[in-house]
């Protein structure tokens, strides 16, 4: 083979060559890693040989950080290797610093559900009833009487424990107040009452009212046993000085027209002095029964003191008032199954409210002068039921 014929033959082969190198250096420039190496008789591709298994490299440890392996560095002296190692030791640090966060994040997630659940607990376990209304579809969104779980359930309906002890239910479905809060009270028409305090809020980004009602039946009755006891004389039962105080305090401010009669028990302390107080004690007891049962529910009698009654009376004449008290009076001092006296004085009093610009103790006094004129006429009947018995 002569010279041009070597000449030519490798002309051939560096051109074959030169395809390879740049067809080879495209697809790397392309990202194509995956393309197999070119004839390993081409010196031309030597380095882009070595940049090639560089590349393979980097992506399969590419891979494995995306993997979560941080631990991979390239070994390739560069800037690239420097810039990748930094990236792979900052990545390291950065989960390291995620899973503290993590750890933390869990933590107090778990305390707060803890939390949650023992505050769900604590108020399933109370008396009290913790209702969230939706505004608009009057569903209850919460309630704490429900067991573990359906807390949340949303239905038009309360549920059976609900329904069974709340009756008013549709009370508290129904409220609509754009107030800031209210307390109010409420009834079950069987005797039972309750407390509802009652404010608007957002609960899960809907407009709702928050119910929290307690049971105050057991403090209705207490306080109500105390106004009684307050109001109410503890021998007799009827009412006492400072309930009639108050009530004639109230008619004088109305200006109600009413009648005052003004009643003395007789002979109280000689029953007293003689027989004992237990014995006095049941002679007030059957004065106390003898005039009600000429008086209504409604007209309002009052012990003022020791043997001092009060009767305040409306929507009745004068007359029918005294014919009453005659009628009451004649009965009582009928008994003659003690030994001692059995009687009472009275005086009547008529007060024209809207007219009248006395004071209350004047009003007393003036009943009290009538009351001293029936006194002396029983005084005198007494003396001769005595001389006609001796």
């Amino acid at each position: 083979m002569n010279q041009e014929d070597i000449f030519l033959q490798d002309r051939d082969l560096i051109e074959k060559w030169v395809k390879e190198l740049v067809a080879y250096s495209a697809e790397l420039s392309q990202g194509k890693i995956s393309r197999s190496y070119p004839s390993g008789d081409n010196p031309f591709c030597e380095n882009l040989k070595n940049l090639h298994d560089s590349l393979k490299r980097l992506t399969w440890q590419a891979e494995q950080v995306a993997a979560g392996d941080y631990s991979q560095t390239f070994t390739y002296p560069g800037e690239f290797a420097e810039a990748f190692n930094t990236m792979t030791a900052q990545l390291k640090e950065r989960e390291s610093q995620l899973k503290r966060e993590k750890y933390q994040v869990e933590q107090e997630a778990e305390i707060v559900k803890g939390y949650n659940e023992l505050l769900l607990e604590l108020t399933r376990k109370q008396k009290e009833w913790i209702l969230v209304v939706d505004v608009e579809t009057k569903d209850i969104v919460y309630c704490n009487k429900r067991g573990p779980g359906q807390e949340e359930l949303h239905d038009s309906a309360f549920c059976e424990v609900c329904e069974h002890r709340l009756p008013f239910r549709q009370k508290i479905l129904g409220w609509e107040d754009k107030g800031q809060s209210n307390i109010w009270e409420i009834g079950d028409g069987d005797g039972h009452y309750y407390r509802a305090t009652t404010f608007p809020l957002e609960w899960r980004k809907r407009e709702a009212y928050a119910h929290i009602l307690t049971d105050i039946t057991d403090e209705k009755k207490k306080t109500s046993s105390l106004k009684d006891k307050a109001y109410h004389d503890a021998l007799t039962g009827v009412y006492n000085r400072v309930y009639f105080e108050e009530y004639m305090e109230r008619v004088l401010a109305e200006k109600e027209n009413i009648n005052l009669g003004y009643l003395d028990l007789d002979c109280l302390k000689t029953v007293n002095d003689q027989y004992g107080h237990a014995e006095g004690d049941a002679y007030i007891l059957r004065f106390v029964s003898t005039i009600r049962k000429y008086f209504r529910t409604s007209d309002k009698f009052s012990r003022i003191g020791g043997d001092e009654f009060c009767l305040v009376l409306k929507d009745i004449q004068r007359e029918v008032v005294m014919d009453k008290l005659n009628a009451a009076m004649k009965e009582f001092q009928s008994f003659d199954d003690k030994e001692y006296t059995h009687g009472f004085s009275f005086g009547v009093v008529e007060v024209k409210c809207g007219e009248e610009t006395r004071p209350l103790k004047e009003i007393i006094e003036e009943a009290d002068a009538a009351m001293y004129e029936c006194k002396r006429r029983n005084k005198e009947l007494y003396r001769r039921r005595r001389e006609e018995k001796s």
